[in-house]
């Protein structure tokens, strides 16, 4: 009998997060219809980019907002309750504080895929969607970037 080391035990911890990392992003991509939580009609502010860029990439994306009614020429939904299908992959842009909400929202919604974009994370948030089960991206890269690399060129 031969002992054959696993390979994963040979490689670094920032490549074993980059692996989970990309299957992580890789799942929450692979949902039909992505809501954004914190979507802007404000084009300077980072919620309309992240919503303005699934839809340029050809993506079925939901903008979520209680104060805006329409992004894009699209409505905008109060709250994930309220959208017109249920989505397993949300984008959260919105203070920690926010977030925390959001993610109890989520939870109850069924939602499968949560990512953080920076600036919205918050630990206590973090830790109640792990502990529920949930894929959760975060304190790493953005929708935006990770979008710009995937090597799908977006729609005209």
């Amino acid at each position: 009998m031969y002992y054959v080391p696993c390979l994963t035990s040979n490689i670094s911890k920032e490549l074993r997060m980059k692996i989970n990392t990309d299957q992580q992003i890789e799942a929450f991509l692979a949902a039909p219809a992505i809501a954004v939580v914190g979507a802007s009609n404000d084009s300077e502010k980072y919620g309309h980019m992240c919503y303005a860029c699934l839809l340029n990439y050809g993506r079925k994306a939901y903008p979520v907002n209680p104060r805006a009614t329409a992004i894009l020429g699209n409505p905008v939904y109060p709250n994930l309750a309220a959208l017109p299908e249920k989505v397993q992959s949300i984008s959260v842009i919105t203070p920690p504080a926010v977030t925390e909400k959001v993610i109890d929202e989520a939870i109850a919604s069924g939602v499968k895929n949560i990512w953080l974009q920076p600036g919205a994370e918050s630990p206590a948030a973090i830790k109640r969607a792990v502990n529920a089960g949930l894929n959760v991206i975060h304190s790493g890269p953005c929708l935006l970037v990770v979008m710009a690399t995937i090597g799908r060129p977006p729609r005209i």
